[in-house]
C-alpha cells in the first residue's frame, strides 16, 4: 500500500503541467501543435486549452512507462484510493488492460475460465496469448432476456474439469448494471491457488457509497480493470488496472503494459484521470450522494407517467441483501410497458428531441446516468418522456407483446470444451477460399466455427471463432433459425450456412 506522505487532496500530475503551462514555455519538442498554436482558426475555441497542456516525457512531467515523479505518485494515490496495492494509469482504455491481465496470467495453451458474454477485447486478449478458453454460460435476467453473471456453481464444476485452470475472467457488472458479489468467486479460486480476474469497466464508482455495491477489489480479484471515463471524470480513454496479492506476476503486468500501450501516451488523458482520483479520494461518497438524489427522483417522476418500465426498480435494496446479485442504480434501463414503441422506437424519439442514449437492445434503451448528470438534464428527459406519453395516448392502440425470445430453446452448453485462440486464425479467414468453407449446419456438425454466431437477444455468442460445432449446437442453431431469431456476426440467419475452418 502507499505510503502516508501521500496527500489526497494533492493531484500530482495536473499540478505539474499546470505549472510547467505557467511558465510561457517555448516548446522545441513533440508535440508538433506547439501547445495549440498550430491549430486552424476554427479548432481553437474546442481544441485550444487543452492542447495547451498536452505535452510529452519532458523533463519534470516524468514517464509512464517509467514512473519515478509525477506519475508514478499519481498512481499511488489511485492506488490508495481504489483500494488497490499497486495501480497503473491506461490511455487505451480498459481493452489494454484485459489483454494484459489475460497475458500476464496465461502462456500459450494454457486454459483460462472465461464468462460467455465477455467484452471483444478479451477475446483480442484470448488470442494475443494464445491460451486456450472454457467458456462459462451467464444467467438470464428472467424479465428482461439480458445476460448477467456466471452462477458460483458452474464455476466450481469448471474448475472440477479443468483443475489446471490458470484463473477466472468475469465482467462485472455488465452493460447494464447487473452483477454479482464477488467474494465467494474470490475464495474459491484463491483456495485452489487460482485468480480472479475482473473487468469492472462499468464499475469505477463502485465501493464510494452504501448504494452502490461494493468494489472487485474489496471482494478479493487479483487484478481489475476499470473505465475511469465511464462512471467517472476521467477522459474518453483514460482507464486504470489494479493490481493486489501474491498471486499476479506484476513485473509481467508493467512490461505488458509497455508493450501494449502507445510510447506517446496523452497527458492530458492522464491528468484527467488524477482529477478523476482526486474528486473520488476528496468528495466521493457525496458526490455519489448528489447523483443518487437525481436518480432517484427521475424514478419517482418516472412512476408517475404509468407509461413505462424499467430496471432496475429504485435504487434501494440495490445489492438484494441476502442474495449474491447486484444492481448499479445509476443505470436505468427503460421500456414501453404497452409495446407500442419498441426500444428503438424509443431511442429515436429522445433523440429527436436531443436526448442521446447509451444503447437499445430493440426491447429497452438504457440511460447511463453519472454523479455529473444535472437534475436539469434528467427533468428534460422527463419532459420528452411526458410528451411521448401524450402523443401516444394508450386507448387508441391495439397493444400486443412481442414474440418471446429464445430462451426456453436448448443453448449452449453451461461448460464449454476448451476453445484455442490462435493469431494465425485471422490469417486463415482472410484466406477464406482456401481455408474456410460456407456449409449446411448439418455438414457442420463436428468442424471449427470460423465466425461468432450470436443470436440477439440476447446477445451472447453461442459459436465463437474456433469453436466445435457439436450435433447439439447445430439442432439449436437450427430452431433459433425456424423461430425467426435474429443473428450478428455472421450471415447465417439470412444462408442458413455457417462459416467453417476446413
Amino acid at each position: 500500500m502507499c505510503s502516508q506522505r501521500l496527500n489526497s487532496h494533492h493531484a500530482p500530475l495536473y499540478e505539474a503541467m499546470v505549472a510547467h503551462h505557467k511558465m510561457n514555455p517555448i516548446s522545441l519538442h513533440v508535440p508538433g501543435h506547439k501547445s495549440g498554436q498550430g491549430l486552424l482558426e476554427e479548432g481553437e475555441r474546442f481544441l485550444k486549452t487543452v492542447m495547451s497542456i498536452d505535452y510529452t516525457e519532458i523533463t519534470g512531467l516524468d514517464d509512464l512507462h517509467h514512473a519515478e515523479g509525477v506519475i508514478k505518485e499519481a498512481e499511488e494515490l489511485a492506488a490508495e484510493c481504489f483500494g488497490a496495492e499497486e495501480t497503473h494509469f491506461l490511455i487505451g482504455g480498459s481493452t489494454v488492460g484485459n489483454m494484459a491481465m489475460i497475458s500476464a496470467v496465461c502462456g500459450r495453451d494454457d486454459v483460462i475460465l472465461v464468462q460467455r458474454n465477455v467484452h471483444k477485447s478479451v477475446i483480442h486478449g484470448l488470442m494475443l496469448a494464445g491460451v486456450r478458453a472454457v467458456f462459462i454460460a451467464p444467467d438470464i435476467h428472467p424479465e428482461t432476456g439480458v445476460a448477467t453473471s456466471v452462477p458460483l456453481e458452474i464455476v466450481q464444476q469448471a474448475l472440477e474439469q479443468y483443475p489446471e485452470a490458470k484463473a477466472l475472467f468475469v465482467t462485472n457488472p455488465n452493460y447494464y448494471g447487473m452483477g454479482v458479489n464477488l467474494k465467494p468467486y474470490a475464495e474459491l479460486l484463491h483456495a485452489q491457488g487460482k485468480m480472479l480476474l475482473v473487468d469492472e469497466a462499468h464499475g469505477a464508482h463502485y465501493g464510494f457509497h452504501p448504494e452502490v455495491p461494493a468494489s472487485a477489489l474489496s471482494q478479493g480479484a487479483d487484478a481489475v480493470v476499470q473505465s475511469t471515463h465511464k462512471m467517472l471524470t476521467a477522459m474518453t480513454m483514460g482507464a486504470m488496472l489494479h493490481v493486489q496479492g501474491p498471486l499476479i506476476d506484476r513485473a509481467a503486468v508493467r512490461q505488458l503494459l509497455a508493450m501494449l500501450q502507445s510510447s506517446s501516451p496523452s497527458y492530458p488523458i492522464m491528468a484527467s484521470l488524477d482529477l478523476a482520483r482526486k474528486r473520488m479520494h476528496t468528495e466521493g461518497k457525496a458526490w455519489l450522494e448528489q447523483g443518487i438524489a437525481v436518480v432517484n427522483e427521475f424514478i419517482r417522476q418516472l412512476d408517475k407517467l404509468q407509461r413505462f418500465d424499467y430496471q432496475p426498480r429504485g435504487c434501494q435494496n440495490h445489492t438484494n441483501k441476502g442474495h449474491n446479485n447486484t444492481t448499479d442504480p445509476f443505470k436505468i434501463a427503460i421500456s414501453d410497458k404497452t409495446y407500442t414503441l419498441t426500444g428503438t422506437e424509443l431511442k429515436d424519439r429522445l433523440e429527436d428531441q436531443g436526448i442521446f442514449v447509451e444503447m437499445t437492445d430493440g426491447r429497452q434503451v438504457l440511460l447511463v446516468f453519472t454523479p455529473a448528470t444535472s437534475r436539469a438534464d434528467m427533468l428534460r428527459v422527463i419532459d420528452v418522456l411526458h410528451n411521448i406519453c401524450l402523443e401516444e395516448p394508450l386507448e387508441k392502440k391495439e397493444l400486443q407483446r412481442p414474440i418471446s425470445n429464445i430462451l426456453k430453446l436448448p443453448y449452449y452448453a453451461q461448460i464449454s470444451s476448451p476453445i484455442a485462440f490462435d493469431m494465425r486464425d485471422i490469417s486463415r479467414a482472410r484466406e477464406a477460399d482456401a481455408a474456410c468453407s460456407t456449409v449446411s449446419v448439418q455438414e457442420a456438425v463436428g468442424y471449427r466455427s470460423a465466425d461468432m454466431v450470436i443470436p440477439y437477444p440476447p446477445g451472447i455468442p453461442f459459436l465463437y471463432p474456433g469453436e466445435v460445432i457439436s450435433a447439439s449446437i447445430a439442432e439449436a442453431l437450427r430452431q433459433l433459425a425456424a423461430s425467426g431469431i435474429k443473428f450478428q456476426g455472421t450471415q447465417f440467419g439470412q444462408t442458413h450456412k455457417l462459416k467453417i475452418y476446413t
